[in-house]
């Protein structure tokens, strides 16, 4: 997981890293911290978070395996998944 704010000291720093890493491949998804939810990083609810709370991930497994769930805005097939096993834990 990489932290949107800790790409660089200012701005253009941070836009400049950011595209070289995806350009890489080593950034593929976007994430919110506070509520830990990762999508797309074409999704309009990602991009009106601040940057604090933003963090980039490799992939999918990454996301999971720190423990954020499919966005339900641009990743909404995979959300109703993953609101369908959540409902089946909770009546366990």
């Amino acid at each position: 997981m990489i932290r949107h704010i800790g790409l660089g000291e200012n701005p253009e720093d941070r836009k400049s890293r950011l595209a070289k890493l995806i350009r890489q491949g080593e950034v593929t998804l976007g994430g919110y911290r506070k509520t830990k939810i990762y999508g797309t990083l074409h999704c309009g609810s990602g991009k009106r978070m601040k940057l604090e709370n933003r963090v980039f991930f490799k992939d999918e497994h990454e996301a999971i395996s720190e423990g954020y769930r499919p966005c339900g805005n641009c990743l909404s097939e995979k959300y109703k998944i993953w609101k369908s096993k959540s409902k089946y834990n909770l009546i366990l």
